[in-house]
């Protein structure tokens, strides 16, 4: 039986493989040495089987598990397993990768030219030296590709890259204390617009809503699901309300911690729990909002705020 592996390689580069042998079954992290367009890489397992195949088929780039297409062409086999040589080998070239980007860093002022040089990748075999860089406008490399060349004597890749993808690379520390979701488990990065961040009302000012790399943050995407549907079950901002205490005011909501923030002209402010005002509205048989479905599913339904991450978010009105 032929097994479907995904494999990756440094930074967020990954491919499809097939695995031959059905008496001893690749696992996931396991090394592998695997065949590529000029010659041989070492990568690990991400995944297996059924969830390599489904991510194959999905993938942009893609892989034909099976007949191969013109425009899907069919994944190439696993060679072997990596040997402890390989992986020794393997540690070496990734410790001298941070001073090949130096000698190209001064290759490239040498060369007059307006780019930052981000990283570098030996190939496993040593066959191919991709550079990473990101610059503002396109950049005539040539003259500079001639020069690599000549000093490390192996194929030389420039490959452009933006400053979203310069930080799957590079990695660091988002603020909210953890490791960036995109050089972690978020492999595929997605359109952020503002507009995400206007309907979880956080702060529209750039710098509060942006990541390491200076763009939006990749959590107003995958959050942006959790905030409509939580807000859903919440009266919205400045409508007015009939409560026991009279009429008052949504000043503003906490969805996490289930409470509303309400004002009254002769009482002042007060907070109250979400299903303490639901109950108030509807012994005086009023309603909050126009989802009265939503309204009136319990609160062990709500989405649970510990899936979500880390922003810090919402703050309560002063």
């Amino acid at each position: 039986m032929t097994q479907t592996v995904e494999v990756r390689f440094k930074g967020t580069r990954k491919a499809y493989f097939v695995w031959d042998d059905d008496t001893d079954l690749l696992r996931v992290k396991d090394a592998v040495i695997v065949e590529v367009e000029r010659g041989r890489d070492l990568g690990r397992v991400t995944a297996v089987g059924d969830s390599a195949e489904k991510q194959c088929g999905s993938s942009c780039s893609g892989c034909s598990v099976g007949e191969a297409s013109e425009e899907r062409p069919a994944a190439k086999p696993v060679v072997r397993r990596a040997t402890p040589d390989d992986l020794k080998i393997h540690r070496e070239i990734r410790a001298s990768e941070e001073d090949v980007r130096h000698k190209v860093i001064q290759r490239v002022r040498a060369n007059d030219l307006v780019m930052k040089v981000s990283d570098t990748e030996w190939q496993w075999d040593r066959n191919k030296l991709t550079i990473y860089f990101t610059a503002d406008k396109r950049v005539d490399f040539r003259s500079l590709v001639r020069d690599l060349a000549s000093l490390f004597r192996t194929r030389i890749e420039l490959r452009q890259i933006g400053v979203r993808d310069e930080a799957a690379r590079l990695s660091g520390v988002g603020r909210c204390g953890r490791e960036y979701c995109c050089s972690t488990w978020l492999k595929e990065l997605s359109p952020v617009s503002l507009g995400l961040a206007k309907d979880q009302h956080l702060s529209l000012n750039p710098s509060q809503i942006s990541g390491g790399c200076g763009r939006l943050l990749c959590c107003l995407k995958y959050e942006h699901e959790f905030y409509v549907t939580a807000r859903k079950r919440f009266p919205k901002e400045g409508k007015t309300l009939r409560t026991a205490v009279g009429t008052e005011k949504v000043i503003a909501v906490d969805i996490f911690r289930e409470r509303v923030f309400l004002r009254h002209e002769e009482h002042g402010s007060r907070i109250i729990p979400l299903l303490q005002l639901r109950e108030e509205t509807e012994q005086l048989g009023a309603s909050f909002s126009s989802a009265e479905t939503a309204l009136r599913e319990s609160v062990s339904s709500a989405p649970d705020p510990s899936a979500i991450s880390r922003r810090g978010h919402e703050s309560p009105p002063t």
